[in-house]
């Protein structure tokens, strides 16, 4: 099986991060150097991903300005000798092909991919959720096309969460295991409460599913909430025959849709980094003794005070 085309679903409104995102798309907040998509975007490259259609709302044609070429700054940085500025993008732009399609109605994530449904036709797709950066020795998302190939079946990336987290997430139910990391699934539930999930292991943001799934998400209804759920669709790929596996993922994977995960990756990737983790950790530690100071005066405060 190959799989060459992916769906980017970049339309939401990113209201965690507002006022940042009333005009920068929250798929362009900066990880380090780059924007959150673009790790995304390279993970699909370094995963044999030829095509990206990015699935986008109002608003978001920075996305589309940002992974396209940019004549008069890229002479401005060639005439002072700082092209490698540039080159991570320049080498994604010269290798991948995007296809832009908006979503007219912000109706879910299972409609964000049922847009995309004329584009990708009758092949397997792999679906990359941008609030997802995964990282590792092997990509994330050829990790899951090996299964795929392997397998004959779609593949669901999934990972342990604690069970009081289970609302939070796609939870799956275990038909068969295989080996330590895969797993024949018996049935997906979206947000179940803790008590009635049926494992800890939770649906994180890669797929690669069969072309079925766009008929799936027709033949489904919306959800109480108003959206159109992938996860109902996937669990009825599998009540209609279709083999479904999860893979537990083997890599590092940052939550960049919220607030605080995008500042654990900035935090995390930076001190993993050689171009910053020295200088990083030397602020840290400063920091932590700055921190020991005022814990130190604020308990001496406090002791001032009580014997007043």
């Amino acid at each position: 099986m190959i799989v060459t085309k992916a769906i980017i679903p970049a339309g939401g409104l990113g209201t965690r991060f507002l006022p940042a995102t009333k005009t920068v798309p929250k798929e362009m907040l900066p990880v380090l150097d780059k924007p959150a998509i673009q790790y995304v975007v390279e993970e699909g490259i370094k995963s044999q991903i030829k095509t990206f259609v990015v699935v986008t709302g109002k608003q978001k044609n920075t996305i589309e300005d940002y992974f396209d070429t940019s004549p008069e700054l890229e002479h401005f940085l060639a005439a002072r000798k700082k092209e490698d500025l540039l080159e991570g993008v320049t080498k994604i732009i010269n290798t991948a092909n995007f296809i832009y399609i908006r979503q007219k109605e912000a109706l879910g994530l299972g409609h964000a991919i049922w847009n995309a449904r004329h584009v990708i036709g009758k092949e397997h797709v792999a679906i990359f959720l941008p609030d997802d950066i995964i990282t590792g020795v092997t990509p994330c998302m050829a990790q899951l096309i090996q299964i795929a190939s392997q397998e004959k079946c779609n593949v669901v990336a999934v990972q342990e969460v604690p069970m009081d987290k289970a609302s939070n997430y796609g939870i799956v139910g275990i038909k068969k295991q295989f080996s330590p990391n895969l797993f024949q699934i018996r049935e997906l539930v979206e947000k179940p409460r803790p008590t009635d999930a049926p494992s800890n292991l939770a649906i994180v943001g890669r797929y690669v599913l069969s072309p079925n799934i766009f008929q799936a998400l027709e033949d489904i209804k919306i959800g109480s909430n108003g959206e159109l759920q992938l996860t109902d669709a996937i669990q009825h790929l599998l009540l209609s025959g279709e083999k479904v596996f999860a893979y537990k993922i083997q890599g590092t994977r940052y939550d960049v849709g919220t607030p605080m995960g995008l500042l654990k990756a900035n935090l995390d990737l930076a001190l993993r980094n050689p171009k910053y983790s020295e200088e990083i950790l030397e602020y840290l530690s400063l920091l932590d003794r700055e921190m020991v100071v005022m814990q130190g005066k604020a308990q001496a405060l406090s002791k001032s005070v009580s014997a007043a």
